[in-house]
C-alpha cells in the first residue's frame, strides 16, 4: 500500500509541507511551473536548495508582486500595516479556488475543505459566525498558494494513507494584535483537538494554522512511523533557524509492508424509543463522517422492551466527531468506548480498461493472502448499460 509519513518534529507549515511533498516527485521543477502556471493573482512559486544542520532540502519562496513575507508575518500579517496584506471571507476563498483557478476537481474539493476547517477554527476562537470570519494570515494570497500546492502534490502523489507523527507545536508565547498568546496559537490549538501534541525546550510557533489544517485533513491517522519501504524522502525547510535541531518537515512515501496492525475504537450506545428510519438516518449520518463501520444489533432492555445496540467503529482522531452524531442522531443518554486492535490487510485501487471501459478494481494483500474485486458501482454501469445482471457485468467486463 503507498503509504505517505510526515515527520512533523519540527512542527509544520504550509510552505514546509509542500517543499517536503514536491522534493518526492520525479520532477519537481515541472511542479513548480504547473503551480505558476495556475495564475495565482500576483503569485510567483520559488523553490529553492536548502540547508538546515547539514541536512540538504528544500525551501518554497512565495512571491506576492515580487515580495517574500518574512516568517512572522506570514503567520501573523494581521499585527502589521503593510502594502500586501489580503484579508479575505470564506467568499472570496471559494470564488478565487472554485471558479478562477484551473484545478482538477477532487483538488479544488481539497482545498476548499482545509478552509472549512479553518473557518471553523477562526469562528470558534473569534466568537463570529463562520461567513463573517476574515482569514487574516491563512486569507493571504501565500497561504492560498501553499494550501494549494499541498493538494496538488497530494494529488499527483496518491498516496493510498497518510500518517503524521505527533506534532511539535514549540512553546513560549506569539506575539498577535491583541498582545502575547501561548503556543499553540487559539487557532491551531483548535485545529489539532484530538491530534498528539507537545511542547519543549524550543522557544516558538512550530506549527501553524495553514500547517495543521492541512496536517487535519490529509492524515488518516497520527502515531510512529508505521512499517514500510521508502520509496522517496523529502526534506521541507523553514525560514527560521534553531540552534540545536533542523528546522524541516520530513515526508517519506514508501510501500507499507503487507498486512499490518492498527487501533480503533468502538463506540456504542443502547436506544429502545426510535424508529427503524430514524437509526438508519443515523448510521447514514455516521458513514458520512468517516466512520469505518456502522451496524447494529438487536437487544433485549430494561422491562424486557426490545432495543437497538448501535455500534461504530472509527479512527481515534473521529472520537469526537462521532460522539457528537451519536448524541445528535439518536436518543441515546450515554455512549460506551472501547479501544480495539484490528488486523488489516494492504488495500490499494486500480484503474482497469475493459470491453466496457475504465473499471475500478480493489486489490487486498497480506497475511499470504491476495483478493482482487471490481468495483460495484463500475459493474452496476454496465448491468445497467447492457441490461444483464451484476455476474454477467463482471464476466463481460473480463471479456469472456
Amino acid at each position: 500500500m503507498r503509504t505517505l509519513y510526515l515527520d512533523c518534529a519540527m512542527g509544520a507549515a504550509g510552505d514546509m509541507l509542500a517543499a517536503a511533498l514536491i522534493e518526492l516527485l520525479p520532477d519537481p521543477d515541472g511542479f513548480v511551473k504547473k503551480l505558476n502556471d495556475l495564475g495565482i493573482p500576483g503569485v510567483e512559486y520559488k523553490l529553492e536548495p536548502a540547508v538546515k544542520r547539514g541536512v540538504t532540502g528544500s525551501h518554497m519562496s512565495v512571491l506576492v508582486d515580487g515580495k517574500e513575507e518574512d516568517e512572522a508575518m506570514h503567520q501573523h500579517p494581521h499585527d502589521h500595516d503593510r502594502e500586501h496584506n489580503h484579508h479575505s471571507a470564506m467568499y472570496d476563498i471559494e470564488y478565487l479556488v472554485g471558479h478562477y483557478l484551473p484545478l482538477p476537481e477532487s483538488v479544488r474539493e481539497h482545498v476548499l475543505a482545509v478552509y472549512d476547517l479553518i473557518a471553523e477554527a477562526e469562528s470558534h476562537v473569534h466568537g463570529v459566525p463562520i461567513d463573517e470570519v476574515h482569514f487574516h494570515e491563512v486569507g493571504s494570497l501565500d497561504a492560498v498558494a501553499d494550501v494549494t500546492a499541498v493538494c496538488l502534490a497530494m494529488a499527483e502523489l496518491s498516496p493510498v494513507e497518510v500518517v503524521a507523527s505527533p506534532i511539535h507545536v514549540g512553546s513560549g508565547q506569539v506575539r498577535c494584535a491583541h498582545g502575547l498568546l501561548p503556543v499553540p496559537a487559539p487557532a491551531t490549538a483548535y485545529l489539532l483537538r484530538d491530534a498528539p501534541i507537545y511542547g519543549g525546550t524550543i522557544q516558538g510557533e512550530l506549527c501553524t494554522p495553514t500547517g495543521a489544517a492541512l496536517l487535519k485533513h490529509f492524515a488518516r491517522r497520527f502515531g510512529p512511523m508505521p512499517p514500510m519501504r521508502p520509496k522517496a524522502i523529502g526534506y521541507g525547510m523553514g525560514r527560521r533557524e534553531y540552534p540545536d535541531a533542523a528546522n524541516c518537515v520530513r515526508a517519506i512515501l514508501g510501500e507499507s509492508v503487507a498486512g499490518g496492525v492498527d487501533t480503533m475504537l468502538e463506540l456504542s450506545c443502547n436506544v429502545d424509543d426510535m424508529t427503524a428510519e430514524a437509526v438508519g438516518f443515523a448510521m447514514e449520518r455516521l458513514f458520512e463522517a468517516g466512520a469505518r463501520e456502522v451496524y447494529t444489533v438487536p437487544i433485549g432492555m430494561k422491562k424486557s422492551r426490545p432495543g437497538t445496540l448501535l455500534r461504530v467503529i472509527c479512527s481515534q482522531t473521529d472520537r469526537e466527531e462521532m460522539v457528537r452524531l451519536l448524541f445528535a442522531h439518536t436518543t441515546t443518554l450515554g455512549v460506551r468506548e472501547t479501544e480495539t486492535r484490528r488486523y488489516v490487510l494492504d488495500r490499494r485501487e486500480e484503474k482497469v480498461d475493459t470491453p466496457c471501459g475504465p473499471v475500478r478494481r480493489k486489490i487486498s494483500r497480506g497475511y499470504g493472502v491476495t483478493r482482487t474485486k471490481y468495483e460495484y458501482e463500475d459493474l452496476a454501469r454496465i448491468a445497467r448499460e447492457k441490461g444483464v445482471g451484476l455476474a454477467e457485468a463482471e464476466k463481460l467486463a473480463e471479456g469472456r
